[in-house]
């Protein structure tokens, strides 16, 4: 399997001066071409560019996501060659070959238990599901039960 290694590298910002490029796009264009000549130069293969977010610090205790562009360049790395290694040597022993039989399937284990298969038969119990909901226990008081005008009474009468 070939493997490789790989080599990021930020994408130009500006564009640079060249004869004959008078437009900014233009020098934008033979920046990037410069740098991909470069790096082919160099035995690395262009793969990809990528936007990615950089999360840098802003002021003393902030941070700030800036988005970077860079180029992304493959190169293959020497093939080495990996050699196999030999399994392990076992001692010669004299097994006796082992018999392989296949499974029964279920026509045959019914055949020889000469039964048929049949329906389960139907639950003829009734369903006791729980209750969907919670019934009140008559010990435990309710919201009604709880009396409050009292409270409202001895409120008045100490305004009086």
């Amino acid at each position: 399997m070939q493997r490789y290694e790989y080599k990021v590298v930020p994408a130009p910002q500006k564009g640079t001066k060249a004869r004959g490029v008078k437009t900014p796009e233009g020098r934008f264009a033979n920046s990037i071409e410069q740098l991909l000549n470069q790096m082919a130069q160099d035995g690395w293969e262009y793969q990809r560019a990528e936007l990615l977010p950089s999360e840098e610090r802003s002021g003393l205790t902030g941070s700030a996501v800036n988005w970077r562009n860079v180029l992304v360049f493959r190169r293959a790395l020497a093939a080495v060659e990996v050699e196999p290694t030999p399994p392990p040597i076992e001692e010669e022993k004299e097994e006796e070959p082992q018999q392989v039989r296949p499974v029964p399937g279920p026509d045959e284990l019914m055949a020889d238990n000469n039964t048929s298969v049949s329906a389960p038969a139907p639950i003829s119990a009734e369903v006791t599901d729980p209750p969907l909901t919670l019934k009140q226990n008559d010990d435990a008081p309710t919201d009604d039960d709880t009396d409050t005008d009292t409270d409202t009474d001895t409120d008045t009468e100490k305004k009086n």
